[in-house]
């Protein structure tokens, strides 16, 4: 066992989503042609899904040309860290019920903009990794006398 595989732990899929459902604001990566976008956006948990609201623009553009999505969430303390990557498929919500029940969730814009649209991430995969900060080790390996 090296220093590496004591500092990483990898999370389990229920490990990833207590993290998840401890913050507020992640980071949604969309993938157009050759263009890449990263965007932060506020969101809550919503059973096994993640939920945003978004206004008309470039991203809920882009979500509706190429709807596979990868979203990043992670936090950290003095002595840990975690980091979370969802990677799934984001439509925005259509029906009138599915927005009536999303208008329930606790999820508002932390801005003062008019959101009108919420949109749901459908996870295909979770992976996780939780690390434990500190001094980093001696990297010539030569012990002090």
């Amino acid at each position: 066992m090296n220093e590496t595989s004591l500092a990483v732990t990898p999370l389990s899929d229920e490990e990833c989503w207590a993290h998840l459902r401890t913050q507020e604001l992640g980071r949604l990566v969309t993938h157009v042609g050759d263009v890449l976008d990263i965007f932060p956006v506020n969101y809550v948990v919503d059973g096994a899904s993640l939920m945003f609201r978004t206004a008309e623009g470039s991203k809920l553009f882009e979500l509706t040309v190429n709807d596979e999505v990868l979203f990043e969430v992670d936090d950290h303390t003095a002595v840990d860290a975690w980091s979370v990557v969802v990677r799934g498929h984001a439509h925005r919500l259509d029906t009138a019920e599915e927005v009536a029940a999303a208008d329930r969730l606790p999820l508002h814009p932390w801005i003062p903009t008019l959101k009108y649209n919420y949109v749901r991430i459908l996870p295909d995969s979770l992976s996780g990794r939780a690390f434990q900060r500190g001094e980093e080790p001696d990297r010539y390996g030569i012990q002090e006398y």
